[in-house]
C-alpha cells in the first residue's frame, strides 16, 4: 500500500483509509475487530471515525480492535460544534472541543489524537476560538496534526489565516464528499486546499455504491444496501447518473479494470488527494478497496473518464 503525506507536515497516510461510520452502527465490536484486522492486513493505515459516529461507540470499538497495534495506524477523529440552539458565549467552543477531545482519547483508549478534525464549522463562534483551542491541544500532546472539514473555500482560507498569524497550528488537510459523480469541490474547493498546502481526503468515493456497479437503472434497490435502507443517499439514483455509470463502466471494462479501481484510482490521480476513505462492513470489501487503488491511471485514462462524463 503506497503512502503520501497529507498537506505540508502532516503525517503519512496509506492511499486508502478505513472509514468508521459502520463501527457501532452495523458492526458490533467482535465484527469491527475483524474489518480493522483486515485493514492493517493489507497495509492500511489510516483509520478515520468521529465522536457522533455510533454515538461514539465506532471510536470504542476502533481503539479496541487496534489494540497493541496502535502504532501501525493513524487515527483520525472528528469533534461536534456546539449544540443546536445553545447560545453562544465567549468560550463556549472551546470548552466543547477540549470535552470533545477528551471524551474521544478515552473512547479511543490512547494517549493522542493523530489527526483532529473540525466536523463542521460552528456558525456563531470566532474562527480564533477554534484555531487558539486546537493549537491548545497540539501543544498538550493530546493532538499530533489539526484538519477541517465540510468547509467551504473562504472558511479554509481564514482559518488557516488565523492559525498563521498567531503562530499557531494550521490545517493539514480537509475532509470532502469528492467522486466521479460529485465535482462541484473541484471548482473552489480543491483549489483552495492546493493554495493551502493541504491534503484532500475524499470520502464516498464510490457515490454511496452507485460507482460499484450494484445498482441498475429501473431495478430496486438490493434489500439492506445503503440507498434501499437511508433514502438521504438514494438521491444519487438519477438516470443521468446511471447513464453515467455505464459510460464509466465501459471506460474501466476497456482497460481490464472494474468500476470500483476507477473510481479510486481516478480520485487519486488527482493533484492534491492524499488518501480516499472508504467503509467497509467485511474484510473482503476492505481487501477489495486496498486493490482497487493499485491502478495508477495516465493521462489517457483521465482523458477516457472526461469523454465520458462529458457525453
Amino acid at each position: 500500500m503506497r503512502t503520501r503525506a497529507l498537506g505540508a507536515g502532516g503525517p503519512e497516510l496509506s492511499v486508502v483509509g478505513l472509514g468508521g461510520n459502520n463501527f457501532g452502527m452495523k458492526l458490533d465490536a467482535e465484527q469491527t475487530r475483524e474489518v480493522v484486522a483486515a485493514a492493517l492486513d493489507e497495509g492500511i493505515t489510516h483509520f478515520d471515525t468521529a465522536e457522533m459516529y455510533g454515538g461514539g461507540k465506532s471510536e470504542e470499538f476502533l481503539g479496541a480492535a487496534l489494540g497493541a497495534r496502535r502504532d501501525q495506524a493513524v487515527i483520525a477523529t472528528k469533534y461536534l460544534p456546539r449544540p443546536d440552539g445553545e447560545e453562544f458565549a465567549p468560550g463556549a467552543l472551546a470548552r466543547r472541543i477540549r470535552e470533545a477531545a477528551e471524551g474521544s482519547l478515552r473512547r479511543l483508549g490512547t494517549d493522542r489524537i493523530d489527526v483532529y478534525y473540525q466536523h463542521y464549522p460552528d456558525a456563531e463562534a470566532p474562527v480564533e476560538e477554534v484555531v487558539e483551542t486546537l493549537d491548545e491541544l497540539v501543544r498538550a500532546g493530546k493532538v499530533l496534526h489539526v484538519a477541517t472539514s465540510n468547509v467551504d473555500a473562504a472558511q479554509i482560507v481564514d482559518q488557516n489565516a488565523a492559525a498563521r498569524s498567531r503562530g499557531l497550528a494550521t490545517f493539514t488537510g480537509v475532509q470532502i464528499e469528492w467522486n466521479l459523480l460529485a465535482r462541484a469541490v473541484e471548482e473552489s474547493i480543491v483549489p483552495a486546499a492546493r493554495a493551502e498546502s493541504m491534503g484532500v481526503v475524499p470520502y464516498f468515493p464510490l457515490a454511496s455504491g452507485l460507482l460499484t456497479g450494484k445498482y441498475a437503472a429501473g431495478r430496486p434497490f438490493p434489500d439492506g444496501s445503503r440507498l434501499a435502507t437511508m433514502p438521504y443517499f438514494a438521491a444519487v439514483a438519477t438516470d443521468a447518473n446511471f447513464a453515467a455509470v455505464e459510460r464509466l463502466a465501459k471506460v474501466a471494462a476497456d482497460r481490464g479494470r472494474d468500476l470500483v479501481s476507477l473510481a479510486f484510482g481516478w480520485l487519486l490521480a488527482q493533484d492534491g488527494v492524499t488518501s480516499v476513505i472508504a467503509g467497509a462492513t467485511m474484510p473482503a470489501q476492505v481487501a477489495a478497496n486496498a486493490a482497487a487503488a493499485a491502478w495508477q491511471l495516465d493521462a489517457d485514462d483521465l482523458a477516457a473518464v472526461e469523454a465520458a462524463l462529458a457525453s
